[in-house]
């Protein structure tokens, strides 16, 4: 669905990806770890055309896709639900999850789609008409996720959705993950909690200072000596 060819990225004189190559194929869940400044948010707002592509390729469903404007490559069907949810605090649930659907055309199926996202999350429907900055930081996410699914997306692309929720609502936000992708959206995700993302993902890639450093299934990725480490917290004996 999605294939990233030598991509790189400059912020002035700051080279910030070096030449990556990645491939998010359909119906997969593809994950990206890495520490803080390793090029993680830089790669997807590279694909979400928020950022200039320097060099390389970014094909989605064959098409090129690199430096096009943003919300072009959202109506070609990718979506980005941004770290720290960025919801618009004093409009209702309902009126955050409406502007998710700009690309699309609105009557029905604008009604149909809101449904679909109530249904996938029942406590957004009770909190409908409250204020998105009344929500937690959990239906914050919920919000931050359903607004992105307002535009039936092919390929989601998550940066970090645990970041700052408590351990129980962690694991309340990858199965929702887990319940997204069952529905037949592709998912390509950044998380700094290695483990939980490995464990949901099929295939990642370990970012390391804009460059790929290991890459390899969820599972063996887990094994892996480095990742356990550097990302696990667990010390090598």
């Amino acid at each position: 669905m999605l294939e990233v060819s030598g991509l790189s990225v400059f912020y002035g004189g700051i080279h910030a990806l070096k030449e990556i190559f990645l491939t998010v194929p359909q119906g997969k869940i593809i994950t990206l770890i890495g520490a803080n400044g390793a090029g993680k948010s830089t790669t997807l707002r590279a694909i979400s055309g928020l950022v200039e592509v320097r060099q390389g390729k970014i094909l989605f469903q064959g098409r090129e896709i690199q430096n096009r404007p943003a919300h072009r490559i959202t109506r070609q069907g990718i979506c980005m639900v941004p770290e720290g949810r960025r919801i618009f605090v004093n409009l209702s649930v309902e009126e955050n999850l409406l502007m998710g659907a700009y690309t699309r055309k609105g009557g029905e199926e604008e009604r149909q789609n809101i449904d679909w996202v109530y249904h996938l999350f029942p406590r957004l429907l009770e909190r409908k008409n409250q204020k998105g900055g009344t929500l937690s930081g959990g239906e914050q996410q919920m919000l931050a996720l359903g607004r992105g699914l307002m535009s039936r997306p092919g390929l989601m692309m998550l940066d970090e959705p645990s970041l700052g929720l408590a351990p129980k609502l962690v694991r309340e936000v990858f199965g929702i993950v887990r319940n997204i992708h069952e529905k037949g959206i592709t998912i390509l995700l950044i998380e700094q909690n290695a483990k939980a993302a490995l464990n949901v993902g099929d295939y990642g890639y370990v970012l390391q200072t804009g460059r790929i450093f290991l890459e390899g299934s969820g599972s063996d990725l887990l094994q892996n000596p480095s990742v356990r480490e550097a990302y696990l917290g667990e010390a090598l004996k």
